[in-house]
């Protein structure tokens, strides 16, 4: 690899040489606490030495796995969030969307060691793997209480780009906790509950202020909706469009 090409890699961005990358199918999870009068988030502050932004304070989330469809759930996701998540293009399937939703379940148990989840009725399957904490908790991963609140992808000339659905939650869905996750040599290396607008926030990636900020106008118009439209924010002609989803 060439000085440029390294260069190039360290900043994030595609060599001239690198081919099209398409992006990955991703999804995040932004859990929030509304006990008190100004909303937290959980934010997670990022290893220095990670390639995708270092340092940063990111919310948990990343790329869909192929066996996120398959785990059995303790209630499906709702027909108006599947509904959502199957606007726009591309055009996925009904059982796409359920792997984006289980998807952002599974990243934040593994990235926060906080797990949504709910006790089954019979007995649970065991389940291998990222989902042995529900195992061990007796849960199955509930994807009921999740909501939709943007579409973003990475722009063109990245190493690595991502189609990442955003989704939120309250914090009273968390069932279970999973001890040790974050610490110095993990992925991330704080937890922060943070009140929207805090300083914690203000060297975010400019994409997660994006999506605070929508954040923060659905929460001020009180409980959360699927109604409500689901901004899509990607780049066309090297400049970073807003479009809503569906329209």
């Amino acid at each position: 690899m060439t000085e440029a090409a390294a260069a190039a890699v360290e900043e994030g961005k595609e060599a001239d040489h690198h081919p099209y990358f398409r992006p990955k199918d991703a999804a995040t999870l932004i859990l929030v606490d509304r006990t008190a009068t100004v909303p937290k988030v959980l934010v997670g502050k990022r290893h220095d030495k990670v390639v995708f932004m270092p340092g940063k304070f990111v919310f948990p989330g990343g790329r869909v796995d192929k066996s996120d469809n398959r785990v059995p759930v303790a209630a499906p996701i709702p027909k108006a969030l599947e509904d959502n998540l199957m606007k726009g293009s591309p055009k996925i399937t009904p059982s796409r969307a359920r792997s984006l939703a289980i998807a952002a379940i599974r990243e934040a148990c593994e990235e926060t060691g906080l797990c949504l989840g709910r006790k089954n009725d019979g007995k649970a399957p065991k389940l291998e793997g990222a989902w042995q904490a529900f195992t061990q908790a007796g849960l199955l991963p509930d994807p009921s209480g999740l909501y939709l609140i943007a579409r973003a992808i990475t722009p063109p000339g990245r190493v690595r780009r991502f189609d990442t659905r955003f989704f939120t939650a309250d914090a009273s869905a968390i069932a279970h906790r999973v001890e040790g996750v974050v610490h110095a040599e993990a992925e991330l290396v704080e937890l922060v509950w943070v009140d929207l607008g805090s300083k914690h926030l203000a060297d975010a990636h400019p994409m997660t202020k994006n999506v605070l900020n929508e954040l923060e106008k659905r929460l001020a118009t009180g409980p959360l909706s699927h109604d409500a439209p689901v901004p899509f924010f990607h780049f066309y002609g090297n400049r970073m469009q807003k479009d809503v989803l569906g329209v």
